[in-house]
């Protein structure tokens, strides 16, 4: 093989390498999960933590409060089966008062 080919092939075998890395951190960062804080839901649909906040509140998604380790507070978690439906469906309907 030619010194130069040689020199192209190693650069590319170097990106590819680093691409791949670059990949596998990116897809363990998004990898499935049991269970989404609000600030992680709200980063995946694209919206405000507050406004995810009053949407577990208000009814227009499922979510369950759960010990947050900081004393008597407990923080809303959405599970990975709402957020799919979330996806798919949208907010829930309102409730009727």
């Amino acid at each position: 093989m030619a010194p130069s080919l040689k020199a192209a092939t190693t650069t590319i075998d170097e990106r590819l390498e680093r691409i791949e890395s670059l990949l596998l951190s990116l897809v363990e960062k998004e990898r499935v999960r049991e269970w989404y804080s609000v600030e992680e839901f709200s980063r995946i649909v694209g919206r405000a933590a507050l406004t995810c906040r009053e949407w577990c509140r208000n009814g227009r998604i499922q979510a369950e409060k759960k010990k947050s380790g900081r004393g008597a507070h407990a923080s809303w978690v959405i599970c990975d089966a709402e957020l799919q439906r979330f996806q798919r469906e949208g907010l829930l309907p309102r409730r009727s008062a």
